[in-house]
């Protein structure tokens, strides 16, 4: 059975997080507030958790997962390395609603669907996803809804989406924003916008110069 705790509440706060931290270790599933919209998270490392994640959207493998960090450092450990413009950039909006898209540590083994040799990072800029993440370590997430629907901004919406397929629904209220994060491609020569988002392309061509769009 599903259960859902108030972060508002600090006691609630206190045992959904060691709750939802008991349930990603166990390979089930959490809802989180970010600072963008709820998203739906799994171990990174736990395959299974990973395709159930897949099977709780209704998405395919080849739409892969993006990950959440608690840490720069868990970042880097992810990837080859964060190339040219990498830590600028990291400087610049981490935490916050930017996701760099960059190549893989080799020497890895998960599972997140046809990623190509790629992976999708970011460090949302919220309270509890980032205490969460502390203690998990990185966490395959992506929005809170079925695929196909609107994005949930709120804990109650993802629920009735969701339903008993999540262990554990983190309730932080109202997201303040449901604009998604940026996504900027850094696999190659010339950073790409892939997705418009949150942190307008202004300010990463102040830091990163030319900058390709689709």
């Amino acid at each position: 059975m599903s259960r859902r705790y108030l972060c508002a509440n600090p006691g609630e706060r206190a045992s959904g997080l060691i709750d939802a931290v008991s349930a990603v270790r166990s390979g089930e599933l959490v809802v989180l507030p970010t600072d963008t919209v709820y998203g739906i998270g799994a171990d990174a490392f736990t395959p299974t958790a990973v395709t159930a994640l897949l099977e709780a959207k209704g998405r395919g493998r080849d739409m892969p997962v993006p990950v959440l960090v608690g840490t720069v450092r868990a970042a880097n450990a992810l990837v080859e390395g964060l190339g040219t413009y990498g830590q600028d950039l990291v400087d610049a909006f981490w935490p916050g609603p930017l996701t760099l898209v960059c190549r893989v540590n080799r020497s890895l083994t998960w599972d997140l669907g046809e990623t190509k040799g790629t992976v999708a990072l970011r460090m949302p800029l919220h309270g509890v996803a980032l205490d969460l993440l502390k203690e998990t370590g990185p966490m395959a997430v992506s929005s809170a809804n079925r695929s196909g629907a609107a994005p949930a901004t709120t804990a109650a919406q993802a629920e009735e989406q969701l339903g008993e397929s999540v262990a554990v629904y983190l309730d932080g209220g109202p997201c303040d924003d449901s604009v998604p994060s940026t996504i900027l491609d850094l696999t190659t020569a010339v950073p790409r916008v892939l997705r418009q988002g949150a942190i307008p392309a202004d300010k990463i061509k102040a830091i990163v110069g030319y900058l390709a769009t689709d």
